[in-house]
């Protein structure tokens, strides 16, 4: 259910409430009328059949019997005065009451929040919105405090590769005499200092990007088929030296409409992962089909089974599955959550499963724009 479809659901709720409240007032109004006027009858019925001798009781009935219009008019504003204001008190009385906590719920804590009884539901909606805050500031919470350890980490992890470049790179200079063997072996470990140095920094534009932006899609309809080979190919060097092979079980086509370039980064950030977790002389399986207007791909290779309750938490940011700080592997724990935000973009879900041996991820996406 919508957020519109919810509020306007509830609008009419509380417009059907006032109309019921205003019926019982006026209900109310009626029956004291009704009282007031068949009680003056009663009340001459019931004088008439008395015999009266002159004195104060006497004179004042007189003058009740006298002015019956005037009496009863007073008696019904008497009346009126009282209904109307019990009516308007106990509105008030509720309204005070969502005051105070609408001020709790902006300041939430453990204390439950607690209404009249006539506003049961809504202390239940209060309470539920109540206990949703904590559970998303408890979870701020905790993403902030990974994110600053994280950044601490790739602070420290920044300082590695750079002592490396500039220790290596002094060695050029100050050794003109070195042989051209070392020197090509000292400028190839530089350059891969400089490239780890490269991917440290770009986590850090991952982590500002992922907390201050937001994702914007550009779809166009793409094959998701020319993709996969294309992103594979792409990693065959790192497959290389990680002594794994690729094994593609793909359609001819699989067309989707989606941003290519964003699509692209949770395909490689898939493979990135099964590079990363794989057992070496191994085989990560891509497997794409459709089922129905659902276009499925599932990214699997073979390692350690990842424990349930770290399985849940895989697509939360800054959550890594190897908490121990790496300077040669192990990216900001951005790459899952990224991803899934880029698939529920789309109207996919991603999902992952590990057991027996196996780690596969599994990714839908509609082949037709919802319309």
């Amino acid at each position: 259910m919508s957020k519109r479809t919810r509020y306007k659901g509830l609008s009419e709720q509380g417009r059907s409430r006032a109309r019921r409240a205003w019926g019982i007032y006026l209900l109310a109004l009626m029956a004291w009328v009704a009282a007031v006027l068949l009680l003056a009858f009663l009340g001459l019925l019931v004088c008439s059949s008395f015999t009266w001798y002159s004195g104060p009781l006497y004179r004042l009935l007189t003058w009740v019997r006298d002015n019956i219009v005037l009496v009863c008019t007073f008696v019904v504003l008497v009346g009126w005065v009282f209904i109307s204001y019990f009516f308007v008190a106990r509105p008030v009385a509720q309204l005070e009451a969502l005051t105070d906590a609408a001020e709790q719920l902006a300041r939430p804590t453990e204390e439950r929040i607690v209404l009249p009884e006539a506003l049961a539901e809504a202390e239940v909606q209060l309470n539920a919105a109540r206990e949703q805050a904590l559970r998303d500031a408890r979870a701020a919470k905790v993403a902030e405090q990974r994110k600053n350890d994280l950044v601490v980490y790739l602070a420290l992890d920044l300082k590695t590769p750079l002592t490396s470049v500039i220790g290596y790179l002094t060695l050029l200079r100050d050794e003109p005499q070195i042989s051209p063997e070392l020197r090509a072996r000292y400028t190839g470990i530089a350059l891969d200092k400089a490239e780890r140095l490269e991917d440290l920094i770009n986590e850090f534009f991952d982590i500002t990007r992922f907390n201050l932006s937001h994702i914007e899609l550009e779809k166009r309809p793409t094959d998701l088929v020319r993709m996969v080979q294309q992103v594979a190919s792409e990693f065959a060097p790192q497959l290389a030296e990680a002594r794994l092979a690729c094994c593609l079980e793909l359609p001819e086509k699989l067309v989707c409409p989606c941003d290519p370039d964003k699509l692209a980064r949770v395909l490689d950030n898939l493979l990135r992962n099964a590079c990363h977790y794989s057992l070496p002389d191994t085989e990560v399986t891509v497997t794409g089909r459709a089922e129905g207007d659902q276009a499925v791909l599932t990214f699997s290779n073979r390692g350690p089974d990842i424990p349930p309750d770290k399985l849940a938490r895989l697509f939360e940011q800054f959550f890594r599955l190897d908490s121990a700080r790496s300077s040669a592997s192990g990216g900001a724990g951005l790459g899952l959550a990224i991803a899934k935000e880029i698939v529920e973009l789309h109207g996919g879900t991603i999902t992952a499963r590990s057991s027996g041996g196996v780690t596969a991820f599994t990714v839908t996406l509609p082949l037709e724009t919802a319309p």
